[in-house]
């Protein structure tokens, strides 16, 4: 067995998932590429923004105009965001203001824009009771992207905001890779499918939906394989089967029993393992590794069979595996601090993952560790929104001390 700590596996699996090759490009519909990874640059095809852009209503004004207040100014014009090239031409001379309004083009000769509730009107006459500075209110030509710039770099997964550019600069179609197809392999003999019922001694099938439903989040497409029984032959059958995905996740049986088989058939079948456990909890039993058959390399895990462990092992892992196959920008887990609400104490030698509920409705958020019954306790996993992430050399926890989280 080859077991590592967390960091070491954190990065062995990192380095592996950026030297994956993902599907050639394809060109996709916008909004259809949603989720997808960029597989080319967004370039500006002008400058961003195109002019000198108002970012409140008031008065566009020389800056030099207002720097002693109370002052007056003779208003000369008005213009609106969209406004056309000859109302635009209006100019700012010495004493003068022109009235904008957000996302207008500021005009020739002003240098900031007074907003309009530090002002007063009657008539042409503009009294302005505070002073702007040069820039003030006023976002320049360019300031944002030049065009050539590029604005978003491929691998890039698409976002609302990245729509949003692609839209901006014109691009109706982009070229991205295609969602990466993992096969999802549950075993053992207690386990059914979710449409029957199950014996006195036996479980649905939990695991294979819980890590499709990850795996469409994250930007797989997940093919849920029949359960395998704790029987070689089987197992080896639906490996194979498996192995024609770019990616095969196993649920169960990599663990010390009796009828773990997983590993055995894996190393029947020549498969190269990277590590066979990691020092965390839950998930100790990961297995990682990959399998070449016909000529096609197939990356896989042995995750364990509890749904805390399977659903942890994904994030913390698999995740990173799919970003390399989906030709995405490796997304490590994201880890954020808060204030532990109440103490408590546990075991060193494992970085352990607890669910725990994050309440952030007060100014510095505050986390809380969900009462559970260990990793299989579905229940305590679906009450929570993060985990508490306890270090390996630490066993006991104060209230009111910053702790690290993991969000979902």
């Amino acid at each position: 067995m080859t077991v590592i700590s967390f960091v070491e596996a954190l990065t062995l699996v990192e380095q592996y998932a950026s030297r994956l090759t993902p599907s050639e490009p394809e060109l996709s519909p916008l909004l259809d590429g949603f989720g997808l990874a960029l597989a080319e640059d967004l370039v500006a095809d002008r400058d961003f923004p195109p002019f000198p852009r108002a970012t409140r209503d008031g008065y566009a004004v020389r800056a030099a105009d207002v720097n002693t207040v109370p002052a007056q100014l003779h208003c000369v014009g008005e213009l609106k965001a969209g406004a056309s090239v000859e109302q635009s031409a209006v100019q700012v001379a010495k004493g003068e203001a022109v009235e904008i309004m957000t996302g207008a083009p500021v005009p020739h000769g002003a240098d900031a824009v007074l907003m309009v509730e530090y002002t007063e009107r009657q008539g042409a006459t503009v009294s302005v009771k505070r002073s702007a500075g040069p820039g003030e209110n006023v976002v320049a030509a360019g300031s944002e992207a030049r065009k050539g710039d590029v604005m978003v770099h491929r691998g890039t997964r698409i976002n609302h905001a990245v729509v949003a550019i692609a839209a901006a600069i014109g691009k109706s179609d982009v070229a991205v890779h295609r969602r990466p197809k993992v096969a999802i392999l549950t075993t053992g003999d207690e386990v059914v499918d979710i449409n029957l019922p199950p014996g006195p001694n036996e479980i649905r099938n939990s695991n294979s939906y819980s890590l499709a439903a990850q795996l469409q989040q994250a930007g797989g497409e997940p093919w849920i394989l029949p359960v395998a029984r704790d029987d070689v032959a089987e197992i080896e059958l639906l490996i194979r089967k498996g192995s024609q995905a770019d990616l095969l996740l196993l649920t169960g049986g990599v663990s010390m029993g009796k009828y773990d088989l997983v590993e055995q058939v894996l190393e029947k079948l020549g498969a190269t393992f990277f590590f066979t456990g990691v020092l965390i909890q839950p998930g100790k039993p990961l297995v990682f590794g990959e399998w070449q058959s016909a000529g096609k390399k197939t990356p896989f895990f042995g995750l364990p069979g509890n749904p805390a462990s399977t659903m942890v092992t994904f994030q913390l892992f698999a995740k990173l595996v799919l970003d390399g196959l989906a030709g995405a920008l490796l997304n490590r887990p994201i880890f954020a601090q808060a204030q532990l609400k109440s103490s408590f104490k546990t075991k060193t030698g494992l970085t352990r993952f607890l669910p725990a509920k994050l309440d952030s409705s007060h100014e510095r958020p505050e986390v809380e560790i969900v009462k559970w019954q260990g990793s299989g306790d579905l229940m305590a996993v679906s009450r929570a929104n993060c985990y508490i992430v306890v270090p390996p050399d630490r066993e006991q926890f104060e209230a009111g001390e910053s702790i690290t989280v993991l969000s979902f």
